[in-house]
């Protein structure tokens, strides 16, 4: 296999943060030696992540072995997604904000068309269903776990407890009209085709709102391996887990 440079379109902070979590791990499980150490792991990971590459890649391109590789990467993610903030921990930062912005989206996966509850009839095609939460500005505040992708985005956000904590907290939240009828502080747009003239207002102011919601699911894809995960669907929470905690540390 040929092998040449490459680059990843992240700070060298980034690489810092995780070779340091990588060294506290080494420290804390008693690791003697390794064939890469924690800052070419750390390499190793955010190439993953970042880039997609694949298991076969990265063993070219590091010198080891693909099992080695998986080990790596299975590490790495695991240490990442443990900082992961959880809802309430979250909610602590998000009551700060005017108010927030509330979208799903579908990370696809290769499953085959076999696996009913992985397909998306939306998107009309299978993967899982993340919710994000994002701030006025469109900055991503957090992902939720992982769920098959037939799951509605309704369902999602309330097996995960984000309408509950949205509506305990008193905080205002925009979203598309997949989450119509959940009332409380959730605001959607108007549905139908002859509506009146002010909901077409409200729609449209609504529209602006919550588009910026968008730059957080652009941000979220740029980690190009979530743009087509080939991973256990055991994983995948993990995996966005890891994603949202190197973000942050980037940002």
């Amino acid at each position: 296999m040929l092998v040449y440079p490459s680059s990843i379109d992240l700070s060298s902070r980034t690489l810092r943060f995780l070779t340091g979590q990588l060294t506290v791990r080494r420290r804390e499980i008693g690791t003697r030696w390794r064939r890469l150490s924690a800052a070419r792991l750390a390499l190793l990971a955010l190439a993953h992540l970042r880039c997609g590459d694949t298991y076969a890649q990265l063993a070219a391109g590091f010198g080891i072995g693909i099992s080695t590789v998986y080990r790596y990467i299975r590490e790495a993610v695991e240490a990442l997604s443990a900082l992961a903030p959880s809802l309430a921990e979250a909610m602590r930062t998000i009551r700060a904000k005017a108010f927030v912005i509330l979208d799903g989206t579908l990370l696809p996966i290769d499953h085959i068309a076999a696996d009913t509850p992985y397909y998306s009839g939306k998107h009309k095609r299978h993967g899982m269903n993340v919710q994000v939460l994002t701030d006025p500005f469109g900055r991503l505040l957090r992902a939720s776990p992982a769920l098959p992708g037939s799951t509605h985005d309704l369902t999602a956000a309330r097996q995960h407890g984000i309408i509950e904590a949205l509506a305990d907290a008193g905080l205002k939240c925009w979203a598309d009209k997949a989450y119509q009828g959940v009332g409380g502080s959730v605001r959607v747009p108007f549905r139908g085709r002859r509506l009146k003239r002010w909901k077409r207002r409200h729609n449209t102011t609504h529209a602006r709102i919550r588009c910026l919601g968008e730059r957080a699911m652009a941000t979220l894809k740029g980690w190009r391996l979530l743009r087509k995960l080939r991973c256990s669907t055991n994983r995948i929470t993990d995996v966005v887990k890891a994603v949202l905690v190197l973000h942050h540390a980037s940002a």
